[in-house]
């Protein structure tokens, strides 16, 4: 079997991300027991993705910018941001693969869909561990601390 993503389904994962209270979708490619887990993910400026990383068990996460501009942030385990990365269909930074145990956020510049790959299979319990120094997605504080990650990816670009 052959599946392939056209331009008409991005545009409509972009309009669910639009109706989602969270401002994104995803649309899985992938079962949810096999080993490697493939998705288009689409996200609206104004959406929170705590930082979090990728251990026990290590996972590598690779991103495809495939419509739209996103940065990418990397902390250190204090929370201090080291790298903004902006991926953006249009421009030079097109893929970004982030080892294991990486402390890592996105902030969405414009509505945008990107290509994830992570190693699977999926377990909520141990998918992501979320930084200790920011607010969970659903906690009063989440819009305050976007606020300062999209105030330091203005001041990196």
């Amino acid at each position: 079997m052959i599946r392939t993503i056209t331009q008409e389904m991005i545009e409509s994962f972009i309009k669910q991300a639009a109706e989602s209270p969270r401002k994104r979708m995803i649309y899985r490619l992938h079962e949810h027991e096999e080993p490697v887990q493939r998705m288009v993910n689409a996200m609206l400026p104004g959406t929170y993705t705590p930082p979090h990383k990728h251990e026990n068990p290590d996972k590598v996460e690779l991103f495809s910018i495939l419509v739209g501009k996103f940065a990418l942030l990397r902390f250190d385990d204090s929370g201090t941001v080291q790298d903004v990365f902006v991926l953006d269909a249009a421009g030079p930074n097109r893929i970004a693969d982030i080892a294991p145990r990486t402390y890592h956020a996105l902030v969405v510049l414009e509505p945008s869909a990107t290509l994830e790959i992570i190693q699977g299979p999926y377990h909520a319990s141990t998918h992501k561990q979320f930084a200790p120094w920011a607010p969970a997605e659903n906690s009063p504080d989440a819009p305050g601390y976007l606020k300062q990650m999209e105030a330091i990816v203005a001041q990196w670009r």
